[in-house]
């Protein structure tokens, strides 16, 4: 049985978080910033810049995510924040806001290709809530895509499917697409 571990990333994680994300920056360049800025920033810092972006929230403490590890190994990643952090799905007509309820976003999960469908991402949620629960949220919302198909590739579920957020513990609360519920964790 393989042993695993999770962490909130701070800066004596960053250089395993490089490790997992890889020179693509997870995909496309993202690093993890395509919610938090608008699409000309995003696409004008796409690659380096954006893994800078990423480098300076991770250095000034924010952490703005989880690293899990799998035998000493970095092998997944779930972000999450308050919801207005994310600038992106203010102007999302598919994921505006429910209601208006304070919530935190989970807003990626990616999983290195060799631990992947092994119930890791449903794992690095649990340990989501717990830090987000630790630093005073009480509803954790997420947005999932529902695989259209048996091989969807792996770029666009990077916001997770949902039977991983069922299997953690979220519930849907609302579906504007046929393919992007909206599913909530309500914390104790």
């Amino acid at each position: 049985m393989a042993k695993t571990e999770f962490y909130p990333v701070d800066k004596s994680r960053w250089k395993d978080l490089e490790k997992l994300f890889g020179a693509r920056g997870a995909c496309g360049g993202c690093w993890c910033m395509t919610w938090r800025l608008h699409t000309k920033e995003f696409n004008a810092n796409k690659g380096e810049g954006n893994k800078k972006l990423l480098r300076k929230i991770v250095y000034n403490n924010e952490k703005p995510g989880i690293i899990a590890y799998v035998d000493n190994e970095p092998a997944g990643w779930c972000a999450a924040a308050p919801r207005e952090v994310y600038i992106k799905l203010e102007r999302s007509k598919v994921l505006g806001p429910v209601d208006d309820k304070k919530v935190w976003s989970v807003s990626c999960l990616f999983i290195a290709k060799q631990f992947r469908r092994q119930g890791l991402s449903t794992e690095l949620l649990k340990n989501m809530i717990k830090l987000c629960k630790e630093r005073g949220a009480k509803i954790l919302e997420a947005y999932p895509v529902e695989p259209y198909s048996a091989d969807i590739p792996a770029a666009f579920v990077w916001t997770g499917i949902p039977s991983s957020f069922e299997k953690a513990g979220f519930k849907e609360v609302l579906r504007r697409s046929r393919t992007r519920p909206i599913m909530r964790y309500y914390i104790k």
